[in-house]
């Protein structure tokens, strides 16, 4: 599997990282940990020495009961942001998170060549025909609610059915618009709970017959820390432990705040392969 970043096609058959960036003051690990240019600066080239293939900007939390933010304030906070990158290293691969459409033009046409969106299309209307118009990689995100709201919904007839069907659906509508570079997020943590996120863990395979690119972002979540009893803080190992078990399972791309780590998992079971 391969898409397309600025003419690039980048080889999704042996699975790539993605390192996250957040520029918000409330994301559950490292929330306001990136003030300055000089601190965002050095953190995204020790994320592309490490190996990231994709830095992954977001200026909107959307961890469970994040704050409201205004679409200018987004806009404020990420469109330099992007500049900010691109000026230092030209050739990185940004992928915006954002759910809002004008975010993600404004982002695009600033030089980010991937759409990240934890909605898929459907807290903006406007964004699969968007994302159509700038001929982008879309990731698209299993989600019910908003981050205000995610925690009530983990209600499922079915869970893995009722995720599958959302996506055929969501799939259908961005084909319709001829969005062709589609990656798929089951969203983890975002309207399930613990025993959901595990069961969707060992399922993964299932997804494989959506015929996707798989992300796989379970990078400190709570998923890990309440089961060890521990905290985000401490949930490196446990990261790299179920990023492995994704990658057995057909992952294509790993979300991650430790790049370094993620790459080291990555190689040890392209390792086994051989």
């Amino acid at each position: 599997m391969t898409i397309n970043c600025k003419g690039e096609l980048i080889n999704l058959g042996v699975p790539k990282v993605m390192g996250i960036l957040n520029i918000t003051p409330d994301s559950f690990y490292d929330g306001g940990a990136h003030k300055n240019a000089s601190e965002i600066l050095n953190h995204v080239e020790r994320m592309l020495n490490e190996g990231a293939t994709f830095i992954d900007v977001g200026a909107y939390s959307s961890r469970p009961n994040a704050d409201y933010v205004t679409e200018d304030e987004e806009l404020n906070r990420i469109v330099p942001i992007v500049n900010l990158i691109l000026k230092a290293f030209p050739k990185a691969l940004l992928s915006i998170d954002t759910f809002r459409s004008h975010v993600a033009k404004a982002c695009i046409d600033a030089g980010a060549c991937v759409i990240n969106d934890i909605s898929a299309g459907l807290l903006d209307e406007k964004m699969l025909e968007t994302v159509a118009k700038l001929n982008v990689p879309y990731i698209m995100m299993h989600m019910r609610g908003n981050p205000k709201t995610m925690q009530q919904q983990t209600e499922y007839d079915n869970l893995l059915k009722d995720i599958l069907f959302y996506f055929s659906e969501r799939m259908a509508a961005a084909k319709a618009l001829g969005i062709t570079d589609v990656i798929i997020d089951p969203g983890f943590g975002f309207a399930k709970n613990l025993k959901q996120n595990f069961k969707i863990l060992n399922n993964l395979q299932v997804f494989k017959m959506l015929e996707k690119p798989l992300l796989i972002g379970v990078s400190r979540k709570s998923m890990i820390y309440k089961t060890l009893n521990t905290t985000a803080k401490e949930a490196l190992n446990g990261t790299s432990i179920l990023n492995t078990v994704a990658l057995q399972k057909g992952a294509s791309i790993l979300r991650v705040h430790d790049v370094k780590a993620a790459m080291e998992s990555v190689a040890l079971m392209e390792a086994l392969r051989c």
